[in-house]
């Protein structure tokens, strides 16, 4: 299965997180936008997404798209990098310029709150790098793309396109 589809009540503007710098946050900073949540990795075999991930948020950020990056390690090892080297690595090799966050855990007792919602509100765990969660402008999670969904694929754009309507 490529996506799902949920109706969750689940919002995740009010989870605290840090952006890649160490600063605390919350995704309050990005209401009325549509946010596409990746966790991301610099060793893996979907790491050249990054290209088409921020392909996607340059063409659609003035639109209402917002991508996020959310390292994790959890996956074959895959970020074992600090943050200053994972956005080094992102922004030199890749050029991103989305906003990324720090390192956070998917799997297991120290599961991110952010991702324990995520999965909660999509019923499973995230199964490897680069899965994608749509999140509506009211902060609710709308759809669920696995690694294999490329971010130029009909499918995520066009729920892209329908969430930003």
């Amino acid at each position: 299965m490529t996506s799902i589809a949920v109706a969750a009540d689940t919002n995740v503007q009010d989870i605290a997180i840090k952006d890649i710098d160490g600063k605390d946050t919350t995704l309050k900073a990005y209401a009325g936008k549509v946010l596409l949540v990746v966790n991301v990795a610099s060793e893996c075999g979907y790491t050249p997404q990054y290209a088409g991930l921020e392909d996607l948020y340059q063409k659609m950020s003035g639109k209402g798209l917002v991508v996020l990056g959310f390292p994790c390690n959890d996956f074959g090892g895959q970020e074992p990098g600090a943050e200053s080297a994972i956005k080094a690595f992102c922004t030199e090799r890749y050029k991103v310029t989305f906003p990324m966050f720090s390192k956070v855990a998917i799997k297991g007792d120290a599961k991110h709150p952010l991702y324990a919602a995520l999965q909660s509100a999509v019923g499973g765990e995230v199964g490897w790098n680069f899965e994608k969660f749509l999140i509506g402008k009211d902060g609710k999670v709308l759809q669920r793309f696995t690694s294999d969904v490329e971010p130029d694929s009909p499918e995520l754009k066009a729920a892209i396109e329908a969430a930003l309507r």
